[in-house]
C-alpha cells in the first residue's frame, strides 16, 4: 500500500494531515498512526463487552452461591496430604477425610500417630497455610 493508501485509510478515520498520514503504520487489523489506535472490525477477539466477566470470577461465583468453597477446599487438602505432610508420613496413612472441619487420619503406624498427635497444631497450621484459608480447626488421628 502507497502514501496514498496511507492517506485514504487514514483519511477515513480522521488523520486529515498528510503529516499524521507518513507515521501510520499496519498493525494486523489496526492501523497505528499519531491521531487514534481504532479497530478495524468493532468485534475483535481480545475486546470485551461491558456487560461480560472473566471465567475465573464465574466460577468463584458460582462456588460461593451453591456454597461448594468450603468441600472444594476439603477435597483438594485430602488431594494434597503427600504434599503437605511428606512421602514418608503419606504411606503410613491408609485413610484420610474431613467431616465437621476436622481431618481424620489413620495411620498404621503406632509411633508416628503418637509423634503426630503431640504436634497437632503444628499440623494444623501447616494444612490451613499450605491450603490459604482456614479449612480445619482439628486434626484426630485413628
Amino acid at each position: 500500500m502507497g502514501i496514498t493508501g496511507w492517506v485514504n485509510s487514514c483519511a477515513a478515520r480522521g488523520c486529515f494531515t498528510r503529516a499524521n498520514a507518513v507515521t501510520c503504520q499496519p498493525l494486523t487489523t489496526f492501523y497505528l498512526c499519531t491521531m487514534s489506535l481504532r479497530p478495524l472490525h468493532p468485534r475483535t477477539p481480545f475486546m470485551r463487552k461491558a456487560d461480560t466477566i472473566s471465567l475465573k470470577d464465574s466460577i468463584t461465583a458460582m462456588l460461593k452461591a451453591y456454597k461448594l468453597n468450603g468441600k472444594l477446599s476439603e477435597v483438594q487438602l485430602v488431594g494434597s496430604w503427600e504434599k503437605i505432610m511428606g512421602k514418608a508420613i503419606a504411606l503410613k496413612t491408609q485413610e484420610v477425610f474431613v467431616r465437621n472441619r476436622k481431618l481424620y487420619v489413620r495411620l498404621n503406624s503406632a509411633p508416628l500417630k503418637h509423634e503426630l498427635n503431640m504436634a497437632k497444631s503444628k499440623v494444623v497450621t501447616m494444612i490451613n497455610a499450605e491450603m490459604g484459608d482456614s479449612v480445619i480447626d482439628e486434626v484426630i488421628f485413628l
